[in-house]
């Protein structure tokens, strides 16, 4: 694997949530952000994310330096467990 495609897990990153009513994310355009839950490295934080209970995932977010293709600043939860799995192998 060449660097453009390896993953810092050590790189400074937060995991965010965004606030929710009846269980979906209220929206930027209602006025929310997403508020701090975690500061610490990729690692800890994709480990946090994935301790969330899979129903709730779709309200958290990583924010963290772009890395190559495969990070970018801001990892949803679409992707976040594709990295985890990737964490894994590397």
């Amino acid at each position: 694997m060449d660097d453009t495609n390896r993953i810092n897990f050590d790189a400074p990153a937060i995991l965010r949530k965004w606030p929710s009513r009846n269980g979906e994310r209220i929206s930027a355009a209602e006025g929310a952000r997403p508020y701090l839950i975690v500061d610490g490295t990729l690692d800890y934080c994709i480990r946090q994310f994935m301790a969330k209970p899979t129903a709730q995932q779709h309200l958290y977010e990583i924010h963290t330096t772009p890395q190559g293709e495969l990070v970018s600043a801001v990892l949803t939860a679409r992707l976040i467990p594709e990295i985890a799995r990737l964490r894994d192998f590397l």
